[in-house]
């Protein structure tokens, strides 16, 4: 591999880890590199998520703190990633990749609605909380249901294409939870790092044949570093910047998803 193309990579991986650990679509930014350079599609797919992995861990970690009193959620919420990234991950070897790529946008535009009209819909909900007496952090168990519900379908998209994952679990996490933007961002990085490992595991397993480990390796390392600053500047943003930001770079994604 060319130098140049190791160090656009590295870069692109460096971008990718930093815009996961603030937004999750970082995936936006390295599988368009690699097929600029040539690698086939599902070559990319599989080895930027492969990559990717590394990311999620120095962006996860960055975000330890936030995830403190969320693991009574979580212990529901994780089973339902890692079975939808099962699921993902088979339907991306055995569908052809149109399938998806046609409700893609469609699940990206309610997604960033989910996160614009999220605030008003909780503060609803914490409203006829605490006219009927009960606590505004309470979560039900029909929404905690809808929660695990949602998490698996995400899972399932994440273990396919993997693009925007964070964006759409940001937006059914922010309808459902009485939780804080940074504190939803900090699940949000657990929860895309599971279903990376999985469907990491699932192509090493099944198409191994498939993988440029030059180019997973060169984002591993790009998407370490990326998500340890992402996440250790992101944690700083206010509620509505972290929302700016989710919003620009969705709508950026958006239109690249389109553009193809």
């Amino acid at each position: 591999m060319p130098v140049t193309q190791m160090v656009l990579i590295l870069l692109a991986g460096v971008g990718a880890g930093a815009i996961n650990a603030l937004v999750g679509s970082g995936t936006l930014i390295t599988f368009p590199t690699m097929v600029t350079l040539g690698f086939a599609p599902l070559t990319a797919t599989i080895s930027n998520s492969i990559g990717l992995v590394a990311g999620g861990v120095s962006s996860t970690w960055a975000y330890r703190r936030e995830l403190r009193g969320q693991w009574d959620r979580l212990r529901w919420q994780v089973p339902g990633s890692l079975l939808g990234a099962v699921l993902g991950a088979y339907l991306l070897l055995h569908l052809p990749e149109s399938v998806f790529n046609r409700i893609v946008p469609a699940l990206l535009v309610g997604a960033l609605a989910l996160v614009v009209i999220g605030p008003k819909i909780q503060a609803v909900a914490q409203r006829r909380a605490a006219a009927q007496g009960r606590s505004t952090d309470e979560i039900s168990g029909g929404r905690l249901t809808a929660l695990v519900i949602g998490t698996f379908v995400v899972g399932v998209y994440g273990g396919y294409f993997a693009a925007a994952q964070g964006i759409l679990l940001i937006g059914v996490m922010g309808v459902l939870l009485p939780e804080s933007m940074q504190r939803m961002n900090a699940a949000k990085n657990l929860l895309v790092l599971m279903v990376n490992v999985v469907a990491a595991v699932a192509y090493i397993v099944t198409a191994f044949d498939r993988i440029s480990w030059p180019a997973a390796g060169l984002i591993a390392v790009g998407s370490l570093i990326g998500g340890f600053l992402g996440g250790h500047y992101g944690r700083r943003l206010s509620p509505n910047a972290l929302r700016a930001v989710i919003l620009v770079v969705g709508l950026i994604g958006l239109y690249r998803l389109l553009a193809v």
